[in-house]
């Protein structure tokens, strides 16, 4: 027994507070990108609040529109659902993040349960670290965005003519997305660290970190999932009913959406593997590719962490790119004859903002994915140490590595492209499909999708330079290590 203990006070301790300051556990692998993915949201959050009272008082200063609120109220309504996106996605990449570090763990997590600590302090202990991370970024965002936000005011203080006057950054509003952030991250630490509860103090003397396909396939421990999933299809239905009588279809939709992707993310275990095995047919029969797609596929519940949020940036970007194409794509048959440039140029830059806003949950999904990679590979140290002594090259463990996610990428690439289209034209449809359409002022029915494709081949390029970025600390880790020591590791 004492050498149990022993061999738990040196594999778990050093990750609390016994052996060094309160906060050391802040140096462990993955809490600096959850620190990241918390401060980005925060920071945004913060901008967007900051750009929405300056973009009012302007409209109030305007001369000609100064006694309408309406396109206020429009830009604020925006900030606040962008908001929410953003820490939608902070929260789904957290969730992940967490639950990939307490699969690392498991081991020390069951010899400290050997010992007779209990799963619920254990995982009290992780929703507190949460919090912790959820506090820091709040308070980093909200310092970057009080510091980009002077900056934006600075300048737009010399393009425009009708400057407010009396304009303060100290708007209490910025409270909100910082508290939200810290929330929303503790909240995502403590789903995320549910696995600690099914733990068992057996575990102790094994290897495995993460659950098998045969342990999460399942279909009755994803009942919430399908529950969402369903639900909310049916609900992207009534907005598509809905619409064709009022533009509240939207709202309708919206809700739909944003609960049919909740189930899909939190039952990617069962949707992603068909994809992962599609995608790996591509990359060839060697015994490199081999491996890596069979990596992806042996543990699904890892390579649906790293693919949904890649799934969730370009579902994100596609959506609302397809949405505003098919808005100017009606807007422009409503008009007889060539359609003149200055006609289209507000809607066009009104576009151009949308995306750059949508562009910072894709750059937050992103964060996630490099993350998780790193994790994945630091964890696997004993099986990469067993396949180089066994003969494997480091060029071909890092290729493996690289393959794997690429793998990943292609798959969460083309899963997003179709679910983006088709949330994008439900979007489209549930807003315009009752609005009066030229020359009888009919409403418009059913409304066909149009995709940018200009939009589409920039994401699928970004996707593959996210996928070389994302591999390159992955793949020199994966070589670092001699293979006798990585056998031993614990």
């Amino acid at each position: 027994m004492s050498a149990v203990m022993e061999s738990a006070t040196r594999v778990f301790v050093p990750q609390t507070a016994a052996t060094g300051p309160r906060l050391a556990w802040l140096r462990d692998r993955g809490m600096g990108a959850s620190v990241l993915v918390a401060a980005l949201s925060a920071a945004f959050g913060v901008v967007l609040v900051e750009t929405t009272t300056y973009i009012g008082a302007v409209l109030q200063a305007d001369p000609f529109i100064g006694g309408s609120d309406t396109l206020a109220v429009v830009v604020a309504l925006l900030s606040v659902l962008l908001t929410a996106l953003a820490m939608y996605v902070a929260a789904i990449v957290t969730a992940n993040t967490f639950s990939t570090i307490i699969a690392g763990r498991t081991r020390q997590i069951a010899l400290m349960r050997l010992i007779g600590a209990t799963a619920r302090s254990q995982r009290s202990e992780v929703g507190r670290q949460g919090l912790v991370v959820g506090l820091i970024g709040a308070a980093l965002g909200l310092a970057a965005g009080l510091g980009i936000a002077a900056i934006g005011v600075g300048i737009g203080g010399q393009l425009i003519e009708n400057v407010p006057e009396g304009i303060t950054l100290g708007q209490p509003a910025i409270a909100l997305p910082a508290i939200g952030v810290a929330l929303t991250t503790w909240a995502a630490a403590w789903v995320g660290s549910r696995r600690v509860l099914s733990v068992t103090p057996l575990q102790a003397i094994g290897g495995s970190v993460e659950r098998s396909h045969e342990e999460v396939s399942r279909r009755s421990r994803h009942i919430g999932a399908w529950v969402l999933l369903i639900t909310g299809s049916l609900l992207l239905v009534g907005g598509v009913v809905a619409g064709l009588v009022s533009p509240i279809g939207v709202a309708i939709a919206f809700v739909g959406g944003l609960l049919s992707f909740t189930g899909l993310a939190l039952g990617a275990v069962l949707f992603m593997p068909p994809v992962l095995r599609l995608v790996g047919r591509l990359f060839g029969s060697s015994a490199t590719a081999r491996l890596a797609a069979e990596n992806a596929l042996r543990y699904p519940e890892r390579s649906s962490r790293m693919a949904i949020g890649v799934v969730m940036g370009v579902t994100l970007v596609t959506m609302f790119a397809v949405a505003l194409e098919s808005v100017k794509q009606m807007l422009i048959t409503q008009v007889e004859g060539e359609t003149p440039p200055e006609f289209l140029a507000p809607f066009d830059a009104f576009a151009a903002v949308m995306m750059v806003l949508v562009a910072v949950s894709a750059v937050i999904a992103a964060v996630g994915l490099v993350n998780l990679l790193t994790i994945g590979v630091v964890q696997r140290r004993r099986e990469l140490g067993l396949l180089r002594s066994i003969g494997l090259s480091n060029s071909q463990v890092r290729r493996m590595v690289l393959l794997e996610a690429a793998h990943i990428t292609v798959a969460a690439t083309l899963t997003g492209l179709v679910l983006g289209v088709v949330y994008g034209w439900i979007a489209a449809q549930s807003l315009l499909g009752s609005t009066p359409t030229l020359p009888d002022y009919t409403p418009a029915g059913l409304v066909a999708p149009h995709v940018p494709w200009i939009p589409v081949v920039i994401i699928v390029v970004a996707t593959a330079v996210l996928t070389l970025v994302a591999a390159a600390t992955p793949t020199r880790l994966a070589t670092r290590v001699a293979p006798v020591e990585a056998l031993a590791a614990d």
